[in-house]
């Protein structure tokens, strides 16, 4: 019972058929897959999914992402199907109440994601210029930074540039350039002692 069957089609694959079919009794579905029916647990599917994807859509919103989600119930459900108590409810309100629970989740886990990744933005977009970038910022105009840049070696420059001007942290400059953090804050350090001499800043 661990490894569901494959579903017979996608829950929004099937079309009605012209001829109305006796409904099936979704009680004796569940207690024959519980069993491992895999005949009885398709009867199911086909029975109930476009009921379950539909709730499912309504929580979710996205259509492809709500047809992964009944997938996962109706994988639950052939795992956990023996607990079907039908003295406790009929066969379809447990289903839907799986659905609802796993779409809800879902939904949960997506926000969770999204909340973690917007703070994670927030905070790369608020780090402020480390200490000896900052100082550099409130004694030079970048206009005349840009012109004593020239000054510097090459990979000096660079390092400046990104710290400085584009307003990348030490850590962020070391990825960009590929290089150990400690060799990158050691010439953006140099740099800005050069520029500072250059310009005449204070010591």
């Amino acid at each position: 019972m661990d490894r569901m069957p494959a579903a017979p089609e996608g829950p929004r694959a099937r079309r009605p058929s012209g001829a109305a079919a006796p409904a099936p009794d979704l009680s004796d579905l569940l207690r024959r897959s519980a069993r491992g029916e895999e005949e009885a647990f398709g009867q199911l599917y086909d029975a109930t999914a476009r009921r379950v994807y539909g709730l499912v859509l309504r929580v979710v919103r996205d259509p492809a992402m709500s047809e992964e989600v009944t997938q996962e119930v109706y994988l639950d459900v052939w795992r956990t199907s023996s607990r079907f108590d039908p003295d406790r409810g009929s066969a379809l309100s447990w289903l839907l109440t799986i659905a609802h629970r796993a779409a809800v989740d879902r939904v949960r886990s997506s926000e969770a994601s999204r909340r973690r990744e917007d703070a994670h933005a927030a905070a790369t977009r608020g780090v402020a210029f480390d200490e000896t970038a900052e100082a550099a910022h409130g004694a030079l105009e970048a206009q005349r930074v840009r012109r004593a840049l020239g000054t510097l070696t090459e990979v000096q420059r660079s390092a400046v540039e990104l710290a400085f001007l584009g307003g990348y942290t030490h850590t962020e400059v070391a990825r960009l350039l590929d290089l150990p953090l400690g060799t990158a804050k050691t010439r953006i350090r140099d740099g800005l002692i050069r520029l500072r001499d250059t310009l005449g800043g204070p010591a």
